[in-house]
């Protein structure tokens, strides 16, 4: 392996790393936050997130010979920050989380399911996501609104790292958000011991929790969605840079470390698509027989980051929550767009979507059960509607 490295799989390891981490780590604290966890355990799920597809790639990768990107479900994060805390807390959602893991694993497995999975409509399942992260979306405005001396340097600072590169975004944003922080919040006295004492990651083992609420209105939610907007097109990025896959192994792998880290409070990990389309392409080298490399060197980047997930989590926690809203917000405008199209390109099937759109978006909870839940149901009615009509 080590001959086969280049500066160029080393450096775009690294920038992978960096951008799927940076661009992605608020939606995941505010995820996890979102459905019960203390400041403690959302820092252990960070930790456990970043080292579960650290590892994942790894594996993936050296047992390949391509180059597989790993990482986080982030618009299943989205999903968490929206759905609230269910009866039972974080440990009900971490039993969702292992029920979400199995199902990936059977996807892998067997085939029959993964084909069933598959064949939900593009539309309603971009529909859902669409409606799953509009909320998020608007956060941006929201801190603009709650101070625009906060919330508009964050904004316009993703504005300009756009101008400049599409990865430089996040980045962006994240320096005008340690900015704001430090020149324009009051920060508690004794926030550098709180930073100190965090530099040791501590792991929070939670003991799961099964109920019908947390798998239907969180398990299976986050199932859907970290197939359909992360696993498929995940596929889809390598497929398109010549490299041949079996689905089976890729899926049913990042299943069981999904699966293994859940105790930890780690959501899911999944195939990438941006950062394997970075690893995957020519930036990462002229042969494309050593491009896997660079997904070993953004694997290990992955774990490095993740170790530091205590500092990370320590820092946010001292700012206002809509301004680590706003962050979050802005890192999922791209997939909101791709995913408003997704959903609407079909004529025919545009009321389902619209079903399906409104009720995610709308905040409902039935029953205990999530708005996304609800709204995959009312939209393949309508579907069966409008299709016998």
């Amino acid at each position: 392996m080590l001959r086969d490295l280049t500066p160029q799989s080393v450096f775009m390891g690294v920038l992978a790393a960096f951008v799927g981490f940076a661009s992605s780590f608020a939606v995941v604290l505010q995820g996890l936050r979102g459905v019960g966890a203390s400041e403690v355990e959302a820092a252990s799920g960070l930790m456990a997130a970043a080292i579960a597809m650290g590892l994942c790639g790894i594996v993936l990768s050296v047992r390949t010979k391509m180059p597989v990107s790993v990482a986080w479900s982030t618009p299943g994060a989205a999903l968490l920050a929206i759905s609230g805390s269910s009866e039972g807390g974080f440990s009900a959602a971490v039993g969702a989380f292992l029920i979400c893991a199995i199902l990936i694993v059977l996807s892998g497995l067997w085939r029959p399911f993964g084909k069933a999975v598959e064949a939900i409509p593009d539309s309603l399942a971009n529909a859902m996501l669409a409606g799953i992260l509009m909320s998020l979306c608007l956060a941006p405005f929201k801190a603009i609104a709650f101070n625009p001396w906060f919330g508009l340097p964050i904004l316009l600072a993703w504005v300009a790292g756009n101008q400049i590169n599409r990865f430089l975004g996040i980045p962006a944003a994240l320096v005008a958000f340690v900015g704001v922080m430090v020149f324009g919040v009051d920060l508690p006295i004794g926030w550098h011991e709180k930073l100190t004492a965090a530099v040791v990651p501590a792991p929070a083992f939670v003991v799961p929790t099964f109920n019908l609420e947390s798998i239907l209105g969180i398990a299976l939610p986050l199932f859907v969605v970290t197939m359909a907007s992360q696993n498929i097109p995940g596929l889809a990025v390598l497929r398109a840079n010549n490299y041949e896959t079996k689905t089976g192994p890729l899926l049913w792998t990042t299943g069981l470390f999904s699966g293994v880290f859940a105790v930890l409070g780690s959501h899911a990990v999944n195939l990438a698509a941006i950062t394997a389309a970075m690893l995957a392409g020519e930036d990462a080298g002229s042969d494309p027989a050593k491009r896997y490399t660079s997904a070993i060197v953004c694997g290990f980047t992955y774990i490095v980051f993740g170790l530091l997930a205590g500092v990370v989590t320590a820092f946010v926690s001292l700012a206002p929550g809509i301004l680590i809203e706003a962050v979050a917000g802005l890192a999922l405008i791209g997939a909101f767009s791709v995913a408003v199209l997704g959903a609407f390109k079909d004529e025919e099937q545009r009321p389902a979507a619209a079903v399906t759109f409104m009720a995610a978006a709308s905040g409902i909870t039935l029953f205990g059960i999530s708005g996304a839940f609800w709204g995959l149901v009312a939209g393949a009615l309508m579907l069966i509607l409008t299709r016998k009509t």
